[in-house]
C-alpha cells in the first residue's frame, strides 16, 4: 500500500511515505490537541488505519483487543478531526495532531488519556506510588456513552 522500505537514505532524506509496521502490522501513534499542544493518548495503526485517516482527515486507529479498525469519536461523538501528521526520522512511529473541540480523547472519560501523574523522586516501596490526578473532572461519562458496550481495557 504504502512505499516498499528499501534503504536507509530513502526512509531517512528520502520524500514518500514508507511507514515501518511492526510484525502485527502496526505502528505506534502519539495523538496531541493541535491548540494545548496536550498529549490525549497513544494508540496504534495498521496501514489501513493510516490510509483511512490521511484519505478522510479524521483518525482511525487499529484496537488490538478487539482486532479491528476503529474510528475515534463513532460511539461517543468525539471525533479526532486530523491537523497534521508527522512521522519521525525512521518511520516508525507517528504523531498526530488533532482537533477534538470541547471534546475528549479518553474512554474513561478525561479529555486526555494521561490524566495523572506520577510523583518523582525516592522511591521507599514501588507497591506504593500515589498518583495525582491532573484532570479533577471528567469530560463524560463512559457509563452512559458507551451503554453496554465493552470496555476496551483488558487486564
Amino acid at each position: 500500500m504504502f512505499k516498499k522500505r528499501e534503504n536507509v537514505a530513502d526512509i531517512e532524506e528520502g520524500s514518500l511515505l514508507s511507514p515501518k509496521f511492526n510484525k502485527d502490522g502496526l505502528i505506534p501513534v502519539i495523538t496531541t490537541d493541535f491548540q494545548t499542544k496536550e498529549v490525549l493518548m497513544q494508540g496504534f495503526m495498521n496501514s489501513e488505519a493510516l490510509k483511512k485517516t490521511i484519505e478522510t482527515k479524521e483518525a482511525y486507529y487499529w484496537s488490538r483487543s478487539r482486532k479491528e479498525i476503529w474510528r475515534k469519536g463513532e460511539t461517543s461523538g468525539f471525533v479526532q478531526k486530523v491537523i497534521e501528521i508527522r512521522i519521525d526520522d525512521d518511520q516508525d512511529s507517528i504523531w498526530m495532531s488533532v482537533d477534538i473541540g470541547d471534546g475528549a480523547s479518553c474512554h474513561v472519560g478525561y479529555k486526555s488519556c494521561f490524566y495523572r501523574t506520577v510523583p518523582l523522586g525516592k522511591i521507599e516501596k514501588t507497591e506504593k506510588i500515589e498518583m495525582e490526578f491532573n484532570d479533577k473532572k471528567k469530560k463524560f461519562d463512559p457509563k452512559t456513552v458507551y451503554k453496554g458496550k465493552p470496555n476496551p481495557t483488558k487486564i
